[in-house]
């Protein structure tokens, strides 16, 4: 018969607890940087193929002939599918590697570090994201020079980073937090 232990504690005294606590914090800030990543390369690509469109379909520039808008939409789609693919074979993996590399305290900890990492770093770029975003409105409404001012130029940089804050990276924290929940409860009675 197995031995059942009543006394599975998280403590932080506990080596394995704090590391995993540690290994969890990383967690966000990886995955935010790898959505943060990937937006940037799927917008690059889509400049390099509107620019390509601009140069090989005559008349589009004077809006006599049409764009190939499927091009665009498979460049998203495709970028959006597979710059996912390493940011979730990550937060599937990790809980299992943990679990049965370290042990289950140090999958616990992780836990911990993680929810902790992923509210905090959602919270911030909702609201950076929202407020940058906002800034750029407000100029545009004629504040501070108004569109065209170097104000406005600059608003549109800080845009440029507050989309993918808060339509990208932000919302994924919610994601990796419950991927790395479910995989954790599905592999907790083998551990």
């Amino acid at each position: 018969m197995a031995h059942h232990n009543p006394g599975f504690i998280l403590s932080l005294t506990h080596a394995n607890v704090l590391v995993g606590l540690f290994l969890g914090g990383i967690f966000p800030f990886l995955v935010a940087a790898l959505t943060m990543t990937a937006v940037g390369e799927a917008a690059f690509d889509m400049i390099q193929e509107i620019r390509r469109q601009f140069r090989e379909i005559p008349g589009l520039l004077e809006g006599k002939a049409k764009p190939d808008n499927a091009r665009c939409v498979d460049i998203a789609t495709r970028a959006a599918l597979r710059k996912m693919i390493l940011p979730g074979v990550l937060a599937v993996s990790a809980p299992v590697i943990v679990g049965f590399g370290i042990g289950p305290e140090a999958l616990g900890g992780m836990l911990g570090g993680a929810l902790l990492g992923c509210v905090l770093l959602a919270l911030t770029m909702a609201n950076a994201g929202g407020a940058w975003d906002n800034a750029k409105k407000h100029v545009e409404k004629g504040n501070f020079g108004g569109k065209g001012s170097p104000v406005h130029k600059a608003t549109v940089v800080g845009d440029t980073v507050g989309d993918p804050f808060k339509d990208t990276s932000g919302p994924s924290m919610n994601i990796l937090i419950n991927v790395m929940a479910i995989v954790s409860l599905v592999i907790a009675p083998i551990l």
